[in-house]
Parts: C-alpha cells; structure tokens; sequence
C-alpha cells in the first residue's frame, strides 16, 4: 500500500459513557476536536465507518453519539477498536512538519552514508517527538527528533541523516557496563 492511500490511526474507542449508548474516544490528534474535521472515520478493515457528534470533552476524552448505538452495552462492544482515516484525506502539512506515519519505515544513515537501520516508531512522551530506530543486529536506539540531532529529512527518498553517530555506540549485547 502506498503512503498516499495508508490508513492512518487518528483515535480509539475508550469506553462508554452513561446508560444511553455516548462512547469516550480517544483523538491522536493534536487537537481532539481535529477528529471532526474527517467525513468518515473508519474501522482497521474499512468495512465499517463512523461518523461521531461531539457531545463534550472530558479529561482528554471526547464524549461522542454514533448513530446506531443507543446503549452502554453496544457502546462497550466499540472499547478498543480504532479509528482510521485514509493518509490522503489528511490535511497537507507546512514544510519541515510531519506526520509520524510518515516517519515510520524510513532508512537512517549517517553524515558519511553509512546506514544503521530503519524507523519503527515515533513517541511523544511530553517533552517532543523521539524516533526509534532498529539497527541491522535488532538493537533498538532512541534519538530525539529535533532539527540538531536529525538535520536532515527526506521522505521522497525514504530517509533520514543524524548529525551524530554516537547514538549508536553502547554497550553491546552480553556486556555490562563499568561502573
């Protein structure tokens, strides 16, 4: 599948809310309330589609009505499904700006070409976006994602170049550390 027609997962099912069928959703979206720019929200086969009226937010968690649901217990049966769009329906992104799903999969090389090894995820634990990265020995490294440690960007091509290869001396698998 190519990246223009990937699914991208922009939220998931949390929960029912009260007796009358409201579920909780979780938005990945950088505003939770971006989740309603879409026309169709979709199930992982896209097979089934969602179009959810925004009732409230609570905690982070939108509290939505999806047609056909009209009980807490089939608004249980959604706990956990997540919510796609296509990545082609996805707004277009200012340069130097993208979209994790993009990231993923990309190939890392050094200043001086040498590769050493592919993205596999992107996380934002609060302080900024750090990308990880599998090496060819199925080591995992994590580096920031910041224009210092990653200058240079190139999705056309498939890759990225870190400014610093340091990232990936360590110790290696059997040894311990002198302390």
């Amino acid at each position: 599948m190519e990246k223009s027609t990937e699914k991208v997962c922009v939220g998931v099912f949390a929960g029912a809310h009260g007796i009358r069928g409201l579920v909780k959703i979780r938005s990945f979206t950088v505003d939770p309330n971006d989740l309603f720019s879409y026309n169709l929200l979709y199930d992982e086969t896209f097979t089934k589609t969602f179009k959810p009226k925004k009732k409230s937010l609570n905690k982070n968690l939108i509290i939505a009505e999806i047609e056909g649901i009209n009980d807490r217990d089939k608004a249980l049966e959604l706990k956990g499904k997540k919510l796609y769009v296509r990545r082609d329906e996805m707004p277009k992104l200012p340069e130097e700006t993208f979209y994790h799903v993009d990231l993923i999969g990309l190939s890392v090389f050094t200043k001086k070409g040498e590769e050493k090894g592919k993205i596999t995820e992107v996380f934002n634990f609060g302080a900024g976006d750090v990308l990880e990265i599998k090496t060819s020995d199925n080591s995992v490294v994590m580096i920031p994602f910041t224009k210092k440690d990653v200058p240079e960007v190139n999705i056309k091509d498939g890759k990225i170049v870190i400014a610093d290869e340091q990232w990936f001396v360590g110790i290696k698998k059997g040894e311990e550390e002198n302390v």
